[in-house]
């Protein structure tokens, strides 16, 4: 277990928001998770990632904490299922490399995502019509204050869209350390979401490897590199409306990207929406709308969380009205009042 004090997190947030934490500790193990929670004391506990999905507001006064296991391994194996295990520390899509390598079936369409494992059960991570609360079967932590530790199979997690129990009755609560996926050795490529059946067709044709390799060039064309410039990724959720509400804005917009869902309900790219209420490519101070995809917002370079707010507030209230939609931040918004 390693402790710093003052410890600034510009570079360990994509966003490259500029605050510190007041103590920041990183974990090699479960039993330094436990030392950390009895280290920390009465100081509430901020469990940090990949810092990929998140918008600080201010410098966190209490403890900020980084699992730093890094462990993969095959827990088991049938004909046509495998169970993977994989530490909350480890990078996101070195998982899924793994697991295509490997020819596994159920993690490709999320490749690219930037962020750990650890984050994968908290935030159900999603793309291109895949979710990984789809393949999760196990989730193993430590819960805070008391340092027990817990196991969550994946129906006991109450994985949504963007969703799950560590958004609600854990929240603040449990730190992630492990989470086993069940996979397919053999099963179907999900290639009906945008444009992912065109590129996968452009780079060979239908494999694990094609639809990996498709799945990073698609979001390589339309996201920034937080390397270069500062994003969250996705800033906001696509709403979910009544079929009755779709209908009537696509009376007024005959191109309306759209998805009818199983519940009847219908959803619009948020990306889409903002794009209509003309704030694609335009800026706020130091944030900006990505000028290639709008349902981004970027850092142009000094910007705050406060910065990044401001503008999500103005895209909000543009995009209620001219719609009636209210959107919802992906994002989560750390520290502030």
């Amino acid at each position: 277990m390693n402790v710093y004090n003052h410890y600034s997190l510009k570079r360990l947030n994509t966003f490259g928001i500029d605050v510190a934490a007041r103590l920041f500790i990183d974990c090699f193990s479960v039993d330094d998770v436990r030392h950390m929670i009895s280290y920390a004391g009465s100081q509430p506990i901020f469990v940090l990632g990949g810092g990929s999905n998140m918008l600080f507001l201010s410098d966190i006064e209490g403890v900020v904490a980084r699992p730093q296991m890094r462990d993969i391994k095959i827990v088991s194996q049938k004909a046509d299922e495998v169970v993977l295990r994989a530490d909350a520390g480890v990078v996101w899509d070195n998982l899924v490399s793994f697991a295509v390598s490997h020819n596994f079936y159920g993690l490709e369409n999320l490749s690219g995502i930037p962020g750990t494992v650890g984050a994968s059960p908290v935030q159900n991570v999603g793309a291109y019509g895949a979710e990984a609360g789809q393949t999760i079967s196990k989730v193993e932590g430590v819960l805070i204050p008391s340092g027990k530790a817990f196991v969550l199979s994946g129906d006991e997690c109450e994985f949504g869209y963007r969703d799950s129990i560590f958004k609600h009755e854990l929240k603040g609560k449990a730190m992630v350390t492990a989470v086993e996926y069940k996979l397919k050795t053999h099963g179907e490529l999900n290639l009906d979401y945008g444009p992912v059946s065109q590129r996968v067709s452009e780079f060979g044709g239908a494999t694990l490897q094609n639809v990996r390799s498709a799945i990073i060039d698609i979001r390589n064309s339309k996201l920034p590199n937080p390397q270069k410039q500062g994003s969250a990724g996705s800033f906001f959720k696509n709403p979910e409306v009544d079929s009755s509400i779709a209908s009537a804005i696509h009376s007024r917009y005959e191109l309306m990207p759209h998805y009818k869902l199983p519940n009847g309900r219908v959803k619009i790219p948020a990306g889409w929406l903002i794009e209509q209420a003309g704030w694609k490519g335009k800026s706020l101070g130091a944030a900006a709308v990505h000028d290639k995809q709008a349902l981004v917002i970027v850092n142009n370079g000094g910007a705050t969380g406060a910065d990044v707010m401001n503008l999500a507030n103005a895209i909000c209230h543009d995009v209620k009205k001219l719609f009636g939609i209210e959107l919802e931040m992906e994002v989560c918004k750390i520290g502030g009042k």
